[in-house]
């Protein structure tokens, strides 16, 4: 179930003056003192939007929230830049990542990692001219559905994406897990530790450039050579969380049964696809425990038009990955 909010006047405006102002405070969406900040800057945006995330994050009764009207001036963020590390600093659009920051200080803690988009906490999702054909925010082929970094035992809970263009309206896609239909028996085999997933290629090509002078493998690599079991569902049995990358995982060699399952999960999810076009001012927040998500394939102009989004990964719990962090106060994982 995906739950749509429509903010008003009012709100719109009360967030334009919120953003400019923690902005100006702060000079940075990157600045520490704004994320040391973001629970009590947090709390300074519109009453309404702040329930619905708060409830989003308790009830659990929807598996993604759309929350439609963040103001978004097409003419104030420039051109869609054609590498994440070009996004100019002194547009709109840093106001509008530290919207995305304030909003998520509501479902928990903003991290990153050291392999993607060198370390950043606000990643920017466009078209890269060399990258059409991966499978990361970076490509244009049909980027296959998935869990995000559902490899990884401290994924994020949640995914937050908010639209700054999309002229063509190309849809991210999303599919819950509350809305498959299985039987009993391939629910209690998809709930065993039967499956392998292993890191997905932009992740192990990054960790490579990190550590190839350093004699030593990172975690990433590990995770590759040696993949964990793991359970495909898992948590409640009647209302089960959900992890799986079907691009990147597999049952254990030998396991009939297990890959039966896997598939008849894979269709049920491919079924209950819904697209999600992100126009302009248009937040998506994923629970990444109940629903996967995609996006369809499109053509790149490169000519400063592009779809462009701004992307963040939270955690309930940024204490559990304290063994991958260098400090407690640090966010990216490595």
């Amino acid at each position: 179930m995906i739950r749509y909010v429509n903010l008003d006047d009012a709100d719109r405006s009360a967030l334009r003056t919120l953003t400019a102002s923690v902005l100006a405070r702060y000079g940075s969406s990157s600045a520490p003192e704004l994320f040391d900040d973001l629970p009590s800057q947090g709390h300074r945006l519109p009453s309404s939007l702040v329930k619905e995330l708060q409830e989003f994050r308790a009830g659990e009764t929807a598996s993604a929230l759309v929350v439609r009207g963040v103001p978004v001036g097409d003419d104030r963020i420039g051109p869609t830049p054609q590498h994440w590390h070009d996004v100019p600093r002194d547009t709109e659009a840093e106001a509008h990542a530290v919207f995305l920051l304030l909003a998520s200080a509501h479902l928990g803690d903003v991290f990153g990692w050291s392999t993607l988009q060198g370390g950043r906490l606000v990643h920017d999702v466009l078209p890269m001219p060399g990258q059409e054909e991966s499978q990361s925010g970076h490509g244009t082929v049909e980027l296959a559905w998935h869990t995000e970094d559902g490899f990884h035992p401290y994924r994020c809970d949640y995914l937050m994406l908010l639209g700054l263009r999309n002229h063509d309206a190309v849809p991210t896609v999303v599919a819950s897990v509350d809305d498959v239909e299985l039987t009993d028996g391939q629910r209690a085999v998809l709930s065993e530790p039967r499956f392998l997933i292993r890191p997905d290629t932009l992740q192990l090509k990054n960790a490579q450039q990190l550590t190839e002078h350093q004699g030593t493998a990172h975690s990433i690599h590990l995770m590759e050579d040696d993949p964990e079991p793991c359970a495909v569902l898992f948590g409640h049995p009647e209302q089960p969380y959900l992890r799986i990358d079907p691009e990147f995982m597999s049952a254990l060699p030998g396991d009939g049964e297990a890959t039966e399952a896997l598939d008849a999960l894979c269709r049920e999810l491919q079924r209950n696809l819904v697209d999600v076009p992100l126009s302009a001012g248009d937040l998506l927040v994923v629970d990444n425990f109940k629903a996967v998500h995609g996006r369809s394939a499109f053509k790149a102009r490169f000519d400063g038009t592009d779809r462009w989004l701004k992307k963040v990964v939270v955690t309930r719990d940024l204490r559990k990955s304290r063994t991958h962090r260098r400090t407690a106060r640090e966010r990216v994982l490595i």
